[in-house]
């Protein structure tokens, strides 16, 4: 009586070969899922930070606000007044 031979779909390199490609697909795969991650994380950190600029341009524009309603003249001559003192432009000198 005759074996019969089963017949062999895929040789040993093919295996290999297969296993090889499935693999190098898969961490193909999670390097895209990372980077993508890692991406979101870097942008919601640029997002962060967007707004706290923001905020903080928003108070240097209130302080110069603040600054320059502290330095008007009607601030310095009441503030003088309440003092004691007088503004007399008289003695004011303009220097060319």
């Amino acid at each position: 009586m005759k074996k019969k031979r089963k017949k062999q779909f895929l040789s040993g390199f093919e295996r290999t070969t297969y296993k090889l490609c499935i693999l190098i697909i898969i961490f193909l795969i999670l390097g895209i899922v990372f980077g993508k991650t890692k991406l979101a994380q870097i942008n919601l950190e640029v997002q962060k930070l967007t707004s706290k600029v923001n905020e903080q341009k928003n108070k240097n524009e209130s302080l110069e606000m603040k600054i320059d309603e502290m330095t008007s003249l009607d601030r310095i001559k009441k503030v003088s007044e309440e003092n004691g003192l007088k503004y007399n432009s008289d003695n004011i000198k303009t220097i060319k």
